[in-house]
């Protein structure tokens, strides 16, 4: 994705806005049960930005759900129309945004760098062979970039 690439989207009745600088740290596609709920599909699409680099206006509630890890979550619905539009989810919470890539307008280049928690995934997703899988979770120490643990580190620093 474009480095200075700016996005914006919104919620289904479009009370809430979002914006977004620059390219995600990573993109996940969750594949776990509970995204699977929380979404209503077969995952979760999950493009994680420091907090510096999201912007969000309009009516938004936090509303705290049980996770794979045993740890909760806390989604940011819409006060409306209760539609997702980002989380935060405990090692980081505010720091880092787990924006739901579905409520982006523009979706272009928007794409899994990593499918995770697949061995919930449901039988009929085909998984490109391309893109790393786990059936579980990974270890970003062993996965990412020296460039996303840079941009992680200076996310979760603050």
């Amino acid at each position: 994705m474009d480095e200075a690439r700016a996005r914006s989207g919104r919620c289904a009745c479009g009370a809430v806005r979002i914006a977004v600088t620059g390219p995600p740290i990573i993109t996940h596609a969750c594949h776990c049960t509970y995204c699977q709920r929380e979404s209503g599909s077969a995952f979760g699409l999950n493009c994680l930005h420091a907090a510096d680099a999201v912007a969000i206006e309009g009516p938004v509630e936090r509303v705290v759900t049980p996770s794979a890890s045993g740890k909760d979550q806390w989604i940011l619905r819409c006060a409306e129309c209760h539609v997702a539009v980002s989380g935060h989810y405990s090692h980081a919470r505010e720091k880092i945004h787990f924006v739901r890539a579905g409520v982006l307008e523009d979706k272009a280049g928007i794409a899994p760098d990593v499918h995770i928690h697949t061995r919930a995934k449901m039988d009929w997703v085909s998984l490109d062979p391309e893109v790393p899988a786990f059936e579980d979770f990974y270890d970003a120490r062993d996965f990412w970039s020296e460039e996303q643990m840079r941009r992680w580190k200076a996310a979760a620093r603050g």
